[in-house]
């Protein structure tokens, strides 16, 4: 299993890398994704979670091997657009892999909430699961955190200290 992650920063890819065992970074401000990403998995992309939405999730689809399965969690890249985006669809990908397509939102998972609060300080403790905050302090600040967030500023957990 490969693990690949796309982020805009330097940084985040330290951080992915170093910090949390993935295999290989994609700096899609500096990098071409579809170039990289054809490196990085020769044969395909087998499972996307995917929060941004936009150009990279096209790109990504469109490389995905037969079966492969997509959890769609956010559209990010649509957040800060001043445009309607245009892209190509990933529609042929999707029905000529057959790839199996599932959105993800966790209000569905409201029942099994705290299990899971449970399961990740478990893994936390344990070491199997890493996280980082960028915690921006005070109150007269919440927009500025909001802000950032939404255009890659953060790296991890956004949070405000009032």
């Amino acid at each position: 299993c490969t693990v690949i992650g796309i982020a805009g920063s330097n940084e985040k890819g330290k951080w992915l890398t170093e910090e949390l065992g993935f295999d290989y970074f994609i700096n899609y401000k500096t990098q071409n994704v579809e170039e990289e990403l054809r490196k990085a998995a020769p044969k395909g992309v087998d499972c996307y979670f995917d929060n941004v939405g936009g150009d990279i999730s096209v790109t990504v689809i469109n490389q995905m091997k037969p079966f492969g399965r997509v959890a769609i969690c956010g559209d990010i890249s649509s957040y800060n657009a001043t445009e309607p985006a245009k892209i190509i669809s990933p529609i042929r990908s999707i029905l000529f892999n057959e790839l199996k397509v599932q959105g993800f939102r966790v209000s569905s998972w409201n029942e099994r909430w705290l299990e899971g609060i449970h399961k990740n300080l478990r893994w936390i403790i344990d070491g199997k699961l890493k996280y980082r905050e960028t915690i921006t302090e005070g109150f007269d600040n919440i927009f500025k955190a909001f802000t950032e967030m939404l255009q890659g500023g953060n790296i991890g957990k956004a949070s405000v200290k009032v």
